[in-house]
């Protein structure tokens, strides 16, 4: 009889043979972002103050220091000569107390507004598992929705799993939602982990995420151990940065002339990196950066551009992964009207929310300018404040009818999904399946099922209807496969396996629609296995990064039906109902 860790093994070495890499069933060819009152944590009691902990052990008396000798008369404090003695220093003050210092057994923190998983969400999973996971998943992935429960996973306080170490595991974390374009995330998972448990690995995901942020200074702390540790040109101009930002230009030069030693005085980075020295007090340094022969752009060189206020390029953009584009749009020091194209970008990534991106075209109508996004923040307006509901509607319209891409289009969505859920609902009032598409791309469920006595029977507006309902009122086949009429074959594809997988359809039920639609919700390999056995066991986090793994795609045309089938049941399995929910509406909202 095959023994319980032995099959453990087993399925953990398929899944890695596997490659982990998106399933292939059915395919030819993979500030809290919740509206309000979704997914509420219930309040919990703060627990009492301890007892502060006693020193762990005395400091040793310094020794003195050769060759310097103090005058015959100097007085040592307020002793008498008679009755001078040695004064040990106690060093344990300047150390953090035991209480004070972050354990790497549990790493992670709480974003404001969204409750924490739970600590053991990855329940019994070998680390080294998570690990291969989180490195080979292909980000940003497909989801708005699904990105959303993976950063909430990822930036959660959970227990470390066996394996690994906690610091490593913690970097691994933080690699991945740098990934997604959670550059703040990353930066927050990074900081619960004391400078004194580094890893090599990650002292170098810290500096990813430092530049990720536009942050050089965020290096300071750590650059001199780091530059030991890690032995490269960009840890030795973090040191000569560091001490040109503490004001010390002349050993800042010393370092920077050796960090630069053979390379050429043109080499982009090295402007940079001056350019950063440059800003510190007495500074004295005039560098002026040349975009021309720079063929493409790189993390270092997007972090200290960005740190020192120079303009990276619109086209440079194209030739680097998209998360920068979703770190552009989080960060501060750059122009409202220069970042919200990467905004509604962001925002269909699960980077931004329907609050930030309003926040940011408010900004722009603010800042008076001519462009386009003041265009965009007068029709935002007019869609919120405008006192004649038609005036409301065609509004909205004008910004949804703005976009040109399938990406910009659902971005307009979450861009008014508020505005759309303060139309009241009503069969006069047009576009309802729009309207009902845009509330539901941000969670405003409540809202939207107000609509349900008004849209016809078999519209799109019904299918999300259908989806999004918490109630969970059963759907019969035919309206299923019926829906494939009105709508698109994917779309219909991706209703019968969201409803599948939220138990909206009995299994006999299922099993017919999907034969007409041709959905192999039954077929089986590494991924299935492991989605659903870690669903069953109420692994929130695991769900969440397999989820990841399954939607490894840039857009939702690779992500097969069987997929989200398998998704939203284990999600629902393990709780996250909410988010299978949500999940399963954007499925089909952004089917072809």
């Amino acid at each position: 009889m095959t023994s319980r860790t032995k099959r453990s093994r087993i399925g953990f070495a398929a899944l890695l043979l596997a490659g982990v890499g998106m399933p292939a069933l059915g395919q030819d060819t993979p500030e809290s972002l919740l509206p309000p009152g979704f997914d509420d944590p219930a309040p919990t009691p703060a627990p009492a103050p301890g007892p502060s902990a006693a020193p762990t052990r005395a400091a040793e008396p310094l020794a003195p220091v050769d060759g310097v000798a103090l005058p015959a008369d100097a007085a040592l404090g307020n002793v008498s000569d008679e009755v001078q003695q040695q004064v040990a220093v106690d060093l344990s003050r300047y150390e953090l107390p035991e209480f004070a210092r972050h354990s790497l057994d549990k790493v992670g923190v709480v974003a404001s507004g969204n409750a924490a998983f739970p600590a053991d969400s990855f329940g019994a999973a070998d680390g080294r598992f998570l690990q291969v996971l989180m490195r080979r998943m292909r980000a940003p992935i497909a989801s708005r929705w699904a990105s959303i429960v993976l950063r909430r996973a990822l930036m959660s306080p959970l227990d470390t799993p066996a394996g690994v170490n906690g610091a490593d595991f913690a970097a691994e974390r933080a690699w991945a939602l740098l990934r997604m374009g959670e550059a703040n995330a990353a930066r927050a998972v990074i900081n619960d982990v004391d400078t004194d448990n580094y890893t090599t690995w990650l002292y170098q995901v810290a500096m990813q995420t430092a530049l990720a942020t536009g942050d050089p200074a965020a290096l300071c702390p750590i650059a001199d151990k780091g530059a030991a540790i890690v032995t490269q040109r960009g840890w030795a101009l973090a040191q000569a940065m560091c001490l040109g930002l503490a004001g010390k230009p002349n050993e800042a030069g010393q370092l920077f002339d050796r960090a630069r030693s053979g390379t050429s005085p043109s080499d982009i980075d090295n402007l940079l990196a001056e350019k950063v020295i440059g800003t510190g007090a007495q500074g004295r340094r005039a560098v002026t950066i040349e975009w021309n022969p720079v063929s493409h752009l790189t993390a270092w060189r997007w972090g200290l551009a960005t740190a020192t206020g120079v303009e990276v390029p619109a086209d440079l953009y194209q030739t680097a992964a998209p998360q920068v584009r979703y770190w552009q749009a989080l960060a501060p020091n750059i122009d409202p009207a220069a970042r919200a194209a990467a905004a509604e970008l962001a925002a269909t990534a699960g980077v931004f929310s329907n609050a930030g991106l309003v926040d940011l075209y408010s900004e722009i109508e603010q800042s008076g300018d001519s462009g386009p996004g003041q265009t965009i923040a007068r029709d935002l307006r007019t869609a919120y404040t405008d006192g004649n509901v038609g005036s409301r509607v065609k509004a909205l319209r004008t910004l949804w009818d703005g976009a040109s891409t399938p990406r910009t289009r659902y971005a307009r969505l979450i861009l008014t999904a508020r505005a759309a859920s303060w139309i009241p609902a009503s069969d006069k009032v047009e576009d309802a399946d729009r309207l009902i598409a845009s509330m539901l791309s941000s969670g405003y469920e409540a809202a939207a099922l107000e609509w349900r006595p008004v849209v016809a029977r078999g519209s799109e507006a019904w299918a999300l209807l259908a989806l999004a309902d918490p109630a969970g009122a059963g759907v019969a086949a035919g309206d299923v496969t019926g829906f494939s009429d009105s709508g698109s074959r994917r779309k219909a594809q991706m209703l019968l396996a969201g409803l599948a997988g939220l138990g909206r359809l009995s299994a006999g039920e299922a099993q017919s629609a999907a034969a007409t639609l041709e959905v192999q919700i039954g077929g089986i390999n590494a991924w299935t296995q492991a989605i659903d056995a870690a669903g069953e066991r109420g692994d929130a986090a695991t769900v969440a990064l397999l989820a990841g793994v399954g939607m490894q795609s840039a857009n939702w045309d690779y992500v097969a039906p069987e997929a989200l089938f398998h998704i939203v049941a284990a999600m629902r399995a393990a709780g996250m109902v909410h988010y299978a929910r949500m999940i399963a509406v954007e499925a089909v909202t952004r089917a072809a």
